[in-house]
This record gives C-alpha cells, sequence and structure tokens, in this order.
C-alpha cells in the first residue's frame, strides 16, 4: 500500500495521537519480531490504518521498549496480539506483491530497485504468505488480473479499481464475527478503490512521461497529465463516493476506543489527502512523523 490513508493528527487530541502512535510502535514491533528488522521498513499509514479497524474495541495494557528510533528511552507500544499479529503478516505480503507489481510495471533498468527490495523481503514474505495462504492467492490473482488490464491499456477506471478493492476487501477474511467480518470487508473494498484511485492521480504525470498503464489518463483523455475543469470534478466525485461508501459501513459498527481516530480519518483525513493530490501537493510523510515526533520527545528528555 501507499501511505495515503492517514489521520489528521494535528487536528486530534494528544491522547488520540499517543493511541495512534502506540498502535504504529506496535506493529511495526511485531513485524521484528515476526519477520526480522529488515520487515519493519514496510510500515506506513495504511498498514496501521488496517491494524486499527482489526484491534478489539478496548484498550489493552501497553508495553514500553527501545528501538531504532527511541534508542535511549523506553517507548510505549501497543503489545501483539491476534490482531497486530494478523495485520503484520497482510502487511507483508501486500508489501511484497506491490514490489513485484512494480518490477512488472518498469524495464529492466527501473525495476532494479523493486527486484532488489522484493528479495531482501522475499523470507518475510514466504513465511506470511505460510501463515495467511487464502489471502496469498487472492492477492496474487487480483494482481494477475490487473496486470491484465495495464496489458489492454483498459481506460475503464471502475475495472481496474475493482481488482484492487477485492484485493484488499479480503483482508478480513478471517475476521470470526460475520458481521463485523462484512463491515470491514465493506470498508476495505472502498478503502482500496479510493487507495488506486489516489495513487494513478498522484502518478499521473510520472505515468504518462515514463508510458505507464495509468486508467485515470486514459478514461479522462488526460495526454498531458493535466486535470481539465469537468475531469477534475468528476473524478473528485468518484473519491468521496468511495469515503461516503466506507463512512456508511463503519457506522454499521462499533469500533469503541478507536472510533474517534477512524472517524477524523475518514470524515477529514481521506478528504484532505484526495485534495492535496488532485492539487499535486501530495508528499508522502511514511514514517518521517512519527520519527520527528520520537526525536522531539528525546530532545525534551
Amino acid at each position: 500500500m501507499y501511505g495515503y490513508v492517514r489521520p489528521p493528527l494535528d487536528m486530534l487530541p494528544a491522547e488520540e495521537v499517543e493511541r495512534f502512535r502506540r498502535i504504529y510502535c506496535g506493529l511495526c514491533h511485531a513485524l521484528g519480531r515476526r519477520y526480522g528488522p529488515e520487515a519493519r521498513f514496510i510500515l506506513n499509514y495504511d498498514f496501521t490504518f488496517l491494524a486499527i479497524i482489526l484491534s478489539e474495541r478496548e484498550a489493552r495494557n501497553v508495553d514500553r521498549a527501545r528501538c531504532l528510533v527511541s534508542p535511549f528511552r523506553k517507548r510505549e507500544f501497543q503489545p501483539s496480539g491476534a490482531a497486530l499479529e494478523l495485520a503484520a503478516d497482510e502487511s507483508v505480503i501486500l508489501a511484497y506483491w506491490q514490489l513485484r507489481d512494480g518490477v512488472e510495471d518498469h524495464d529492466w533498468f527501473h525495476g532494479l530497485k523493486y527486484r532488489a527490495v522484493s528479495k531482501i523481503l522475499e523470507p518475510a514474505y514466504c513465511k506470511a504468505a505460510a501463515f495467511r495462504p487464502a489471502f496469498d492467492e487472492k492477492t496474487r490473482c487480483q494482481l494477475e488480473q490487473l496486470q491484465r488490464l495495464e496489458k489492454d491499456r483498459s481506460p475503464s477506471i471502475d475495472r481496474a479499481a475493482d481488482a484492487f478493492a477485492v484485493l484488499l476487501a479480503a483482508a478480513a477474511q478471517e475476521v470470526g464475527d460475520p458481521l463485523q467480518r462484512r463491515v470491514l470487508e465493506q470498508m476495505l473494498y472502498h478503502l482500496g478503490r479510493w487507495v488506486y484511485l489516489v495513487d494513478a492521480a498522484d502518478d499521473l504525470k510520472r505515468d504518462i512521461r515514463s508510458g505507464n498503464y495509468n486508467p485515470v489518463a486514459l478514461r479522462f483523455g488526460l495526454a498531458e497529465g493535466v486535470w481539465t475543469a469537468d475531469a477534475r470534478r468528476e473524478f473528485a466525485a468518484t473519491l468521496d463516493h468511495s469515503i461516503h461508501m466506507m463512512a456508511t459501513a463503519f457506522e454499521l459498527w462499533d469500533f469503541g476506543v478507536w472510533t474517534p481516530l477512524l472517524e477524523c480519518t475518514l470524515y477529514t483525513g481521506l478528504f484532505q489527502v484526495g485534495k492535496a493530490v488532485l492539487d499535486g501537493e501530495f508528499q508522502a510523510a511514511g514514517r518521517g512523523r512519527i520519527r520527528q515526533n520520537h526525536k522531539n520527545e528525546e530532545e525534551t528528555t
């Protein structure tokens, strides 16, 4: 995944920012413990969102530990449990296949970095695939479908986005409660659709320069990578529809202590990111914001 699903941390009270930081760090610890230190580098906001919606409703006791980001002071983090282990396993599978997709999308030279990183992650992927074979198979099949659409240069944004949406919805297939599973499948389906389209819009000019497949460019005839007013309005409405569908599913389940974080992400954060992408102002923050928070805290202690 791509780092687009982020809560607006500057709008949240301090306790919610800390709750987010703890589960972000908890997922990082889970990745490191299950797959080694190299797996920690796939961590991003999107995978943290996945961990949040899979988590139990009630707050759990926290653990404390030092890490590379905070080597001098022990930091609180969400201890690993079934939800974080599931999120870690699925994150590794998604990251690996995303890298392999990058290999397929580029020529030999430009695909070197994807090939190299995928080889580093491959042992972790093999282990995760053994833990979650059904999710791995669904991910592989859906990406193969995407590759067929790319080869055909399909101008249908719906078919391309649906392929990724079905993939992400499968991340809820191991949830035991049938109602919760249905809610999460709907949330993740529409989130997957939104993420795919936002990523295509974010890559619009790069894909046009390189000749890579981009269904948004093909659908709206954006040969120069510049939005027309009508195309931007129609595309923004498509993005907003996916968010509204996510929100509709979200309201059907009690997410407990995670509700404020999820509300702020769904009702504010995604709209902010979508607008920033369309304005050409989006910058992938990745781990940087969390790392800077750690650094600032270390310097004040």
